[in-house]
């Protein structure tokens, strides 16, 4: 349940943000997007979440492999043209990372370029 854990409070946050969550856990075949999210200014947000309870074999961040990114840009156009019919509104992916326990680790929003 630690997972789901870690996305239940990365998504508190977002909404803390003023976002607006619109999807949990998009799955496409081979690839998912955890938490996809709106601005205010209507920047769609798609966002990886990850948590590590120890340092042991890196942190929360550096889980995040070359492979993940290219699966979630990929997930994420597939949501812009399923669920939004079109693939050229603004939008960014992300990456949530919470280094400790789900309830209290040290939380940081990466935005991925």
């Amino acid at each position: 349940m630690k997972g789901a854990d870690a996305e239940a409070r990365a998504e508190a946050h977002l909404l803390s943000l003023g976002r607006e969550l619109l999807a949990r856990n998009y799955r496409i075949k081979g690839g998912e997007i955890d938490l996809v999210s709106r601005e205010a200014g209507g920047t769609l947000c798609f966002t990886e979440v990850r948590q590590r309870q120890q340092d042991t074999y890196g942190s929360a961040a550096e889980s995040v492999t070359p492979r993940k990114l290219s699966l979630m840009h990929r997930a994420a156009l597939t949501y812009l043209v399923r669920e939004l019919g079109r693939d050229d509104l603004p939008c960014r992916l992300e990456v949530l990372t919470i280094d400790g326990s789900a309830e209290n680790g040290e939380l940081k929003l990466l935005v991925l370029d």
